[in-house]
């Protein structure tokens, strides 16, 4: 790299690029945070809370998903009301046999998961729980349900409900010996390529979708 590389504005532009998406992550991680304590006496004023600080950041921050045209008629985010049938604490299963999924993201090149388990999930079926095998590790569960690409319903490549990578972790927790996950439906969102095609996205799989409808969490409209 020559040093009029070293010094040119489209170095200088990328700089600045991954500062602000550092920056959105630690606000989640630090939003996740704030989260999983309200949810420990309130969840409905943790969910309240979550709505309102992705808002801010979807309708403010430099590093928002949502495309330059789609941030002026932005009002917020279509979350549905909280119901607490829809939380829950489930152990993870533990896979009888390795399993990987290779994903080619585009923008993270290919990102390598490894089967950990299932979780059952109450009349619904139940979900795949991956773990990120490349640097940092985390945990990841996608779902995708039968709302899936229908008007008025949730996003066609599913949704998310863990990815520990990007701060989205609703509660963990290993103390006896037994894994644990809190999932909570309510919270689950839209990735980063629900509203811009330019990210591409780890999507749900067959193992992470459930029959069923799931009436929470946030929808999709496709105009923000």
């Amino acid at each position: 790299m020559t040093d009029a590389e070293i010094g040119s504005p489209e170095m200088a532009a990328r700089a600045v690029t991954a500062v602000h998406i550092a920056d959105w992550r630690r606000r989640v991680f630090g939003l996740y945070s704030s989260v999983r304590q309200l949810a420990a006496t309130d969840p409905v004023a943790a969910h309240a809370h979550w709505i309102s600080c992705r808002n801010d950041l979807f309708s403010s921050h430099p590093a928002t998903p949502l495309l330059p045209e789609d941030r002026d008629q932005f009002t917020g985010l279509p979350v549905m009301p909280y119901d607490p049938e829809w939380r829950f604490e489930l152990p993870i299963v533990p896979a009888g046999e390795p399993r990987r999924m290779d994903v080619e993201t585009g923008t993270d090149g290919v990102v390598p998961f490894e089967l950990l388990g299932t979780v059952r999930v109450p009349f619904a079926g139940t979900l795949d729980v991956w773990r990120l095998t490349s640097y940092s590790g985390g945990l990841f569960v996608p779902i995708k349900d039968a709302l899936a690409g229908k008007h008025g319903g949730t996003y066609g490549g599913g949704r998310y409900l863990i990815d520990t990578v990007k701060g989205a972790d609703l509660g963990i927790d290993a103390s006896d010996g037994e894994a644990t996950l809190v999932l909570d439906f309510n919270f689950a969102y839209n990735p980063s390529c629900a509203y811009d095609p330019a990210w591409a996205c780890p999507l749900a799989q067959a193992g992470n979708t459930l029959p069923i409808e799931i009436p929470v969490g946030e929808r999709y409209s496709g105009i923000y």
